[in-house]
This record gives C-alpha cells, sequence and structure tokens, in this order.
C-alpha cells in the first residue's frame, strides 16, 4: 500500500497519540495571562495539519484491500476539516469551561474525533464507514460530557449518547439489509448493481436506515432531538466544533452513499423531501422562541441541513457540488457567530440572546462579526450563505423542484425573523447595567476581520470556490 496517500490520517493519529501522551505528564501551573502548553501544541499542530492537507490534496489512490478510498473529494473534505479544527482551537486559549486536569484529554479527543472525520469522508467500505463514524459519535459524546459544569454536561452526553446508539443500531441494521441484498459491502460493487434494484423495497429500506446514522450526525428530522440539548450542556467550543467540523463530514460521507445509488429511486427522492421541508420548517419555527442563543443555533442547525438536503436529492453534478459549497459555508458562518459567544461570554457560560444587549458598544467588531454571520446564515445577499442557498436552489429548479424550492424560500424568511431578534439585541437593546468594554484581543480581531471579509468576498467573487466544489464532486460520478 502506498502510505503517502494518506498523509493527513497518519499525521492527526500521530497528534492524537502526542495528547494521549502528554496526558500521563504531570501539568505545570501557568502563571496568569499564558497559555497553557498543551494549548500552543495544539494550535501549531492543527495549523501543521492544513499543509498536509493541502499537500496531499491530488493523492489519489485505494487502501486497506480498496476500502478506503483517496480522490480529490475526499481530500477537498479533509483539507476543510483541518481548517475546521484549526478555527476551533483559535477559540479554545481561554477554555475556562473545561476543568485544567483535562486539558490534555480535551485536545487528544478533538484529534482523535478529527481524525475520525476524515476516515469517515474517505471510506468506501460499509464496515469502514461504521467504524470511523462510531469512532468520531463515541468522542463527541465525551468531548461534551467534560464541561466544567458536570451536570449540564453529563446530562447532555448521556442524552447524546443514548440517541446516537439508536441512530447507530438503525443504521447496522440497514448495512445489512444493503449486504443482503446486493451481495457486497463495497460502495464501488453496490454501484454496479443498486441503481438496477433500487426499487425494491428491501433496497429502498436498507438504503434509508443507513442513512438514518448520517442524518443523526447532520441533525435531520427525525434524529435532531439530541442537538439542543447537545449543544446547550456542551462547553462553547464543543458546540462550536459540533456544529461545524461534524456536519461537514456528515454531508461528505451522505454524498458518497448516495453518489453510489446512481440516480436514486422515486420513492428515495420523495422520502428525503418530505425530510428536507419537514427537516427546514421545524428547525425554523422551533429557534423562534428560544432564549438560549445556543439553543438557537442548534434549531438553526437543524433547518440547514433541510436546505443541504435539497442539493443532495437533486442526484446530480450541480445539486452535488452545491451542497459541498454550502458545507463549507456553514464551517465559515456557525464558526463567526460562536466565536461571538465565546468572547462574549469568557468564562464560558451559556450566552442568553439578551445579554447581546449593548454588543455593539462593548465590541463593536464583534457585534459586525455576529451581523455578518446572522446575515449570512439567512441568506442575505451579498454573503456565502446566499450564494450557497442560491446554488442549492438553482440545481433544484433545473430538475424540477420548484414547489421544494418556494417551500424553502418561505422557511428562509422564517428564519430572517430570529436572527433579526439577535441582531436587535446587539445593536438596539440596552443592557440593564451599564458594562465594561469587552476585551478582545488581537488575534481574535484579526480572526473576526478575516472571518468577516470572508463571508462577504466570496459571496461578492464565489467563482473560485465553486470551481473547488464541481471538482470534488467529479469523483462521486466515476462508477456511473
Amino acid at each position: 500500500m502506498n502510505w503517502i496517500i494518506a498523509g493527513p490520517e497518519i499525521f492527526y493519529l500521530a497528534a492524537s497519540l502526542w495528547f494521549l501522551l502528554l496526558t500521563f505528564v504531570p501539568q505545570k501551573p501557568v502563571s496568569s495571562g499564558a497559555h497553557p502548553r498543551e494549548y500552543l501544541w495544539a494550535v501549531f499542530l492543527s495549523s501543521v495539519g492544513i499543509l498536509v492537507c493541502l499537500a496531499s490534496v491530488h493523492a489519489q489512490g485505494w487502501l486497506f484491500i480498496r476500502t478506503y478510498s483517496v480522490d480529490v473529494f475526499s481530500q477537498v473534505f479533509k483539507t476543510v476539516l483541518g481548517l475546521g479544527l484549526f478555527l476551533i482551537l483559535c477559540l479554545c486559549g481561554g477554555a475556562t469551561d473545561i476543568d485544567d486536569h483535562r486539558q490534555n484529554e480535551f485536545y487528544f479527543l478533538l484529534f482523535a474525533c478529527t481524525l475520525a472525520l476524515m476516515l469517515l469522508v474517505s471510506a468506501d467500505h460499509l464496515l469502514s464507514i461504521y467504524l470511523s463514524l462510531e469512532l468520531s459519535s463515541y468522542s463527541l459524546y465525551i468531548l461534551v460530557s467534560l464541561r466544567k459544569n458536570r451536570s449540564m454536561g453529563l446530562e447532555a452526553g448521556i442524552k447524546y449518547f443514548l440517541i446516537g446508539s439508536f441512530a447507530s443500531a438503525i443504521m447496522l441494521f440497514g448495512m445489512a439489509l444493503l449486504y443482503a441484498t446486493s451481495g457486497t459491502a463495497y460502495l464501488p460493487a453496490m454501484a454496479k448493481v443498486l441503481p438496477g434494484m433500487i426499487a425494491r423495497p428491501a433496497v429502498l429500506l436498507g438504503l434509508l436506515l443507513t442513512l438514518g446514522g448520517f442524518f443523526f450526525k447532520l441533525a435531520v428530522f427525525p434524529f435532531h432531538f439530541w442537538a439542543p440539548d447537545a449543544y446547550q450542556g456542551a462547553s462553547n467550543q464543543v458546540a462550536a466544533y459540533i456544529a461545524t467540523a461534524s456536519k461537514v463530514a456528515a454531508i461528505g460521507i451522505i454524498l458518497r452513499v448516495l453518489a453510489f445509488t446512481g440516480h436514486g429511486s422515486e420513492y428515495l427522492v420523495r422520502v428525503l423531501v418530505v425530510l428536507s421541508v419537514v427537516s427546514m420548517t421545524l428547525g425554523n419555527l422551533a429557534a423562534i422562541v428560544q432564549k438560549d442563543i445556543k439553543r438557537l443555533f442548534a434549531f438553526s442547525t437543524i433547518a440547514h441541513s433541510g436546505y443541504v438536503l435539497i442539493g443532495i436529492l437533486v442526484l446530480d453534478g450541480a445539486g452535488y457540488s452545491a451542497a459541498i459549497f454550502y458545507a463549507v459555508a456553514i464551517l465559515v458562518m456557525k464558526f463567526t457567530a460562536f466565536m461571538v459567544v465565546v468572547e462574549t461570554a469568557p468564562d464560558g457560560r451559556n450566552l442568553q440572546i439578551k445579554e447581546l444587549a449593548g454588543l455593539h458598544k462593548r465590541s463593536p467588531l464583534m457585534a459586525l462579526a455576529l451581523l455578518v454571520a446572522l446575515f449570512s446564515l439567512a441568506g442575505i445577499p451579498p454573503t456565502i450563505g446566499f450564494t450557497g442557498k442560491f446554488l442549492i436552489f438553482a440545481a433544484a429548479i433545473q430538475k424540477g423542484y420548484m414547489a421544494l424550492v418556494i417551500i424553502a424560500m418561505v422557511n428562509v424568511v422564517i428564519s430572517l425573523y430570529y436572527y433579526l431578534l439577535v441582531i436587535k439585541a446587539a445593536y438596539l437593546l440596552e443592557p440593564a447595567e451599564a458594562l465594561p468594554p469587552l476585551v478582545v484581543s488581537t488575534p481574535k480581531k484579526l480572526l473576526a476581520g478575516l472571518s468577516i471579509v470572508a463571508i462577504v468576498v466570496v459571496g461578492f467573487f464565489p467563482y473560485w470556490l465553486i470551481q473547488i466544489a464541481q471538482a470534488a464532486a467529479q469523483p462521486l460520478f466515476l462508477w456511473r
């Protein structure tokens, strides 16, 4: 086997093992204002990891008896995942809601989960898909439970674990049905037989149950129940990681699996349409009444999973590339929004929407970052969120899903209402008592500025990212 093509996986495995070894070394006290050595190691290794992913972006081949595929599709997603980890780690310098003696475990699990997500987007065999998904899920269960507020963290972690176990069992049963009907567990081999038998009830049921495990990661209805409690119970940094990197990998594996079904079946598309509509509507309506900002973002994630499904159910190149573009958009938009939450609540507490009152005076830059991120999430031009929605809706209209696009646009209007409530709190409301200016470090200011520029500039000039998304989608059609 050519192990060079597995450069990102080997690097992140080594990085996670490094933090595992650090757990056996006594931690030295850190002087006031200084960053712990674990944090500095994590930021350094994650930045090097991005370079490793970029160097491997053109690698191609197979590993482990063709159960693991390395192509442009997987390498692009690995680069995005590496970037996502680096961005989240940039928020962890003041991770006050994680016990000091658990910092090494915290970074170990973040790197291990990123490794698992990278394995997931390259998995080409049902068993490798299952193992990768479980490794990432169990890492997240523990990360949620590591919060210093043990009552909230443990409760959220247990709920997350129970719903995840249920989704895992459903997915495993679906994989068994696919294996029994197709006679193979290799996705490329399935691509030769599934399109001709996709209308059979056993095949369709097996495919839908298998997708259930991926829908759990993406927080699609009816596998969404964990999201609000997990976001609220997890530390702010962990919630940000779940909302960004985890969702990117979920989009990747759904695209890879559905691509091998050919053009799908009428029944499969109908089910995906229903799940998309319910996810969008439920997520947006439930978000309106939320007072906790992280619960609002959780229901927003559910709504955005419905938008992503529109691009996926198109089952062609335009839809797949639009979904890949939107995965990158979700990463940037959600990171920027959570960055404001982390900076506004430096003690790690759960932030209520009303606590954003006066933010434009306390930190104009953070208020602007929140404004741009929420406008992009709502799909207001000229932002990356608008471009992503436009590409998805255009691909759906070309396939004749006009009614579905109209429903999605109505949901976009609904989402604008609760996003404006947050913006109103930040710009128009005054706090009950005078609050001091928000102290934001220079690196965080630079990061906020770059995030704002990225959201707006890519919205204005999306062509280069569209080209990357189209190139990443090409390998999905080699087996048709």
